[in-house]
């Protein structure tokens, strides 16, 4: 069986079960650096403090994906919270699922990022590797560098993603 799956535009309440879309939001935050900037605190729970390890931060150039693509695998991080933020402007896709052994395909969505979004999966979530459209991407990633092992990868077939819709913002 095939299923295509056309990615939709990146919405804190749609990605909520999946973990958290990291923005500036639309109200809210406070004056920071003598009135030169706004400030906004607490975007996201950052989860990279299990044992045997520690909070890492690290720069990732991502080369861009020609859609359609075959969905072949997913990979989860079941001890740790992992978040990607971009330098670049440009959108992104977000491919996420859940399930507890491997990805559940009912659950399977695509989202396509704005260019000044970036997401923070929640530990456990099933998620594609980074997927930069349109050119290549720079992202700011913070996740969990273990001594233990921290990353499930599982196998998928008869997934195609497919290309959004040009005028999608």
């Amino acid at each position: 069986m095939t299923r295509e799956i056309t990615p939709a535009p990146l919405t804190r309440a749609d990605f909520a079960p999946y973990g958290t879309v990291i923005e500036i939001p639309p109200t809210g935050g406070y004056a920071a650096n003598g009135g030169t900037a706004l400030r906004f605190d607490d975007l996201t729970e950052l989860v990279l403090t299990a044992p045997g390890g520690r909070p890492q931060m690290s720069l990732m150039r991502v080369t861009p994906t020609a859609l359609p693509m075959e969905c072949r695998s997913m990979e989860r991080h079941p001890r740790s919270s992992q978040l990607f933020m971009p330098f670049s402007g440009r959108a992104f896709l977000v491919i996420v699922a859940l399930g507890p052994h491997a990805p559940d395909p009912a659950s399977l969505r695509a989202f396509r990022t704005n260019g000044a979004q970036g997401v923070n999966f929640a530990p456990g979530t099933w998620h594609h590797a980074a997927l930069a459209i349109g050119g290549p991407t720079d992202f700011l990633v913070i996740g969990h560098a273990s001594k233990y092992a921290d990353c499930d990868i599982a196998a998928l077939a008869g997934i195609t993603i497919r290309r959004p819709p040009p005028d999608m913002a």
